[in-house]
């Protein structure tokens, strides 16, 4: 399945105060250079506070991750976990179309989503409070056919069940989730045959279905309300003292901060970016600052978009900083390169990562590049 991005977006994404101290706290959780691993609870994050997954919520993500837009495309599109496109403000019903239940009567509750939401999987209901689409093996296959909306199964499931759902959730009432034919889980239709003495005592619905009763939390999205709100490892428990939630994390690892306060190696000079300095508060990054230009020559700016790397975006950054040119970045040394890489905001590693200045070397002789001959050929930054 073709999977893009949605042809209408917002013009810009920005987490609560609360998904942000949230979010921060995850990144801690990986060691130095190793941020990047956080994206999908991330984007997980980012979706579950505006429903869907946007390109602004993305690119967001990717600059807290110091990561690639393209990168964080390639995870968001990846996954069917992540929905690219508006999805219904109550409800977003994911139908089980795999073997199990589709021998079980899968089709039927589709045919009860497009009678009651929409014709086609993805299309927002009428009043736009619902949408749905046929999904993978989710993996109930002892309680089929079934249902994920929002965080919970539905399972057992029937058509007139199906319907009656939908009704529920519309009229602002949470059905429970779980089977919905009486079962306790996914023991025989026909009552337990073994450890028959676990029939009593039990509570009253399965421990995933008890949760979701007890908390009322079924459809409801992760608002970063929640208590704890701060990463696993920062709170005991649940029962943590309300005043704690509002406690913000440090925005980076221990790691990194002894890392920031590391000598730079001896050949490799410093230059003072007292801008940057005064805005991070870090310490002066390594390297040697490279000649820059006040505008483009005579001429006009090379398309720095022929070197694998370099999108819209950071072209931009690259003539906003003085970089116009092939040649330009052919000439860099290391300790130059050692500078791009370090006061490239957001963009951090991305020269020597792509190895620009080989690339650039080609392309100022006329050469082309693997990368070049293809991003023409594609237009691949065709909006």
């Amino acid at each position: 399945m073709l999977r893009r991005l949605h042809s209408e977006q917002p013009d810009s994404f920005a987490f609560t105060p609360d998904n942000q101290a949230w979010a921060e706290a995850q990144i801690t959780k990986y060691p130095e250079g190793r941020q990047a691993s956080a994206i999908i609870p991330l984007l997980w994050r980012a979706q579950e506070q505006e429903g869907w997954l946007t390109r602004p919520a993305i690119e967001a993500v990717a600059d807290m991750l110091d990561l690639a837009y393209i990168r964080a495309l390639e995870v968001a599109s990846f996954y069917f976990m992540f929905q690219l496109q508006p999805v219904g403000s109550v409800a977003h019903i994911q139908v089980c179309g795999t073997t199990s239940c589709m021998i079980c009567g899968a089709e039927d509750l589709v045919a009860v989503c497009k009678d009651k939401i929409a014709p086609k999987a993805h299309q927002l209901s009428v009043d736009g409070k619902f949408s749905w689409e046929e999904v993978e093996c989710l993996g109930s296959c002892a309680n089929a056919p079934m249902a994920q909306i929002g965080k919970d199964y539905y399972e057992d499931l029937t058509a007139a069940r199906m319907g009656e759902i939908i009704d529920e959730l519309a009229a602002g009432t949470v059905p429970t989730p779980g089977p919905q034919n009486g079962r306790y889980a996914s023991e025989p239709l026909s009552g337990l045959t073994s450890l028959k003495e676990f029939d009593s005592g039990h509570t009253k619905y399965n421990a995933s279905v008890q949760l979701a009763t007890d908390i009322g939390d079924t459809v409801k999205r992760i608002d970063g309300t929640e208590v704890p709100l701060l990463a696993p490892w920062g709170k005991a428990n649940a029962s943590a003292d309300a005043s704690n939630a509002n406690e913000k994390p440090a925005a980076k690892p221990a790691a990194k901060v002894a890392k920031a306060k590391a000598k730079p190696k001896a050949d490799a000079p410093v230059t003072k970016n007292k801008s940057k300095e005064k805005q991070k508060g870090n310490p002066v990054p390594a390297g040697t600052k490279p000649t820059l230009l006040s505008e483009a020559r005579d001429g006009g700016a090379d398309d720095l978009k022929l070197i694998k790397g370099v999108g819209p975006k950071l072209e931009g950054v690259l003539n906003g900083i003085g970089v116009f040119h092939y040649d330009q970045i052919a000439a860099w040394s290391d300790n130059e390169v050692a500078w791009a890489d370090q006061n490239l905001v957001g963009f951090k590693g991305r020269v020597s990562r792509d190895n620009w200045v080989t690339q650039a070397q080609a392309l100022a002789r006329g050469e082309e590049t693997e990368f070049s001959q293809r991003a023409k050929k594609d237009d691949i930054y065709k909006e």
